[in-house]
Order: C-alpha cells, then sequence, then structure tokens
C-alpha cells in the first residue's frame, strides 16, 4: 500500500516577497534534511514586485526607473523562467515542497502531478481548468497559472502564481520593452493570452476562498492529509540568515 503524504499546511504573511523566497529554501533544506514534515504554504506578501528568474539580468528584463517611481521591489528566485510582475491584490502564490517519490517520472510528468492540485482546486470554484506543459494552468485556452521548479537532495520545490485579477499595462510598465510598437503588440498578445479568475467567474472571489479550493486540490491530487502547523525553530532561523545574507542582498539580486 502506498505511503500516504503527510503536508504541513503553512501561511506567511510578510511585507516583501524577497522574505518568501527565503521561507521557501528555509522549507526546502529541512524537509531535505528529515527536520520538518512536506509543506503546502499560501505565500501574502505586501510590496508590488518584479521577479526576475535565476538566469536573468535586471537592467536587460526591468524597467528600474518605472519600480523606483511606483515603488516596485525587484527579487531574483531560486527557480528559472521569466520576469513577472507580482501584485498582492490579485494574485494568490503557493509554494509545495515534497519528496520526489510523490510525484516520480519525468520534469514534465512531475509538474503535472502538482499542477493537478490547482486544477482540481479551481474545478472547487466551478472552473474548468487544464494543466498545459510545461508548467502552465489554462482556461478555455488562456493562462491562468504560472509554476515553476527546483530540486535538491531528493526533494522538489514547486511555486506558483494563481491569477485572482490581472493589469496587464501596469504589468508592462515595469517591464524592460524599448520599441514602443513592440510593446503595444506584446499587450495585446498578453491580453489575449491571459486570463483570470475573475473574468471566468464574472466575480473577483476571496483569497480566503481560494486558498480553502487549492488546500482541497492538493489533497485530491496527491492523496495527501494536509494539517495546518507552524514554521519549526530551525526554519525560523535559516529564514533571518537566508533573508539577510542572500535574499535581500544586491549581490543575489543584481549579480547577472
Amino acid at each position: 500500500m502506498a505511503k500516504q503524504l503527510e503536508l504541513r499546511f503553512i501561511k506567511t504573511v510578510t511585507e516583501s516577497y524577497k522574505e518568501q523566497m527565503a521561507i521557501d529554501e528555509a522549507n526546502m533544506l529541512a524537509v531535505a534534511q528529515g527536520i520538518a514534515k512536506p509543506s503546502l504554504r499560501i505565500c501574502y506578501f505586501k510590496k508590488p514586485s518584479v521577479a526576475i528568474g535565476y538566469s536573468q539580468s535586471v537592467e536587460e528584463e526591468v524597467n528600474l526607473k518605472a519600480c523606483n517611481a511606483l515603488g516596485v521591489e525587484i527579487f531574483r528566485r531560486m527557480t528559472g523562467g521569466g520576469a513577472v510582475f507580482k501584485d498582492p491584490e490579485k494574485e494568490l502564490n503557493y509554494s509545495i515542497i515534497i519528496p520526489e517519490e510523490f510525484a516520480p517520472g519525468t520534469i514534465i510528468d512531475s509538474y503535472e502531478k502538482l499542477c493537478a492540485g490547482i486544477v482540481l482546486g479551481l474545478k472547487h470554484l466551478g472552473l474548468n481548468a487544464e494543466f498545459k506543459p510545461v508548467n502552465d494552468i489554462i482556461i478555455n485556452g488562456k493562462k491562468v497559472s504560472g509554476n515553476a521548479q527546483t530540486r535538491f537532495k531528493g526533494v522538489i520545490l514547486q511555486h506558483g502564481t494563481l491569477l485572482i485579477d490581472v493589469d496587464v499595462d501596469k504589468m508592462f510598465s515595469v517591464l524592460k520593452v524599448s520599441d514602443e510598437k513592440i510593446r503595444d503588440k506584446m499587450i495585446a498578445n498578453v491580453k489575449q493570452r491571459v486570463t483570470s479568475l475573475k473574468h471566468e467567474l464574472g466575480f473577483k472571489p476571496s483569497f480566503e476562498a481560494v486558498e480553502q479550493c487549492l488546500i482541497k486540490g492538493f489533497e485530491q491530487a496527491l492523496n495527501a492529509k494536509i494539517v495546518p502547523e507552524e514554521l519549526t525553530s530551525f526554519e525560523k532561523q535559516k529564514i533571518i540568515e537566508l533573508y539577510n545574507n542572500k535574499y535581500n542582498t544586491d549581490d543575489w539580486n543584481f549579480k547577472r
């Protein structure tokens, strides 16, 4: 009989998304070392931000002048992918960390297994979502969620965003597109390819309602028992170290 996955459910609220990145890594280290159980985390933050992928250059991807004017923070993820604008009022962010044995197979297999938590969760909202390889979730052919992974010592960390609402024009005000004509085309293209829960439902669901649906979805997708728990003392200490020495430093965020 297959071993049931036990997941801690943790909700973290921070000023900056940089702190959420420190929590991600601390969680991953703790699970890899057997200090903490696998976790599903919902991440709330207060500062609007631009997240750049691990290998990207801030200068090439981000309009620094616009970010400064709008009070938008810039941070680097530990995962790959492109630059995205993160709006705390319009998106729900999650992070899940599990041993690889619970999502075996290829990278795409593991994405599909974990993204099923969101697909099934959205069904509880009455939405028919689908997984689109490599790492997106779509509704009616339009992207509503993007996800990214990294691995460490037999542990998968996957985090992602679920768009409750979206402001494409603001998104492109802080991302760098040099040519105005190209910018207009890109904005029009993104508006055609991206959707939100508000658009699909005809109303904006509460964060709490979406959160509860995601918990149910991941329970179903992973046959998991999910129980609210706190961070361990190891994690709390590691978060402070990682934030101060890595995620809140220019060396990390502007290193490329």
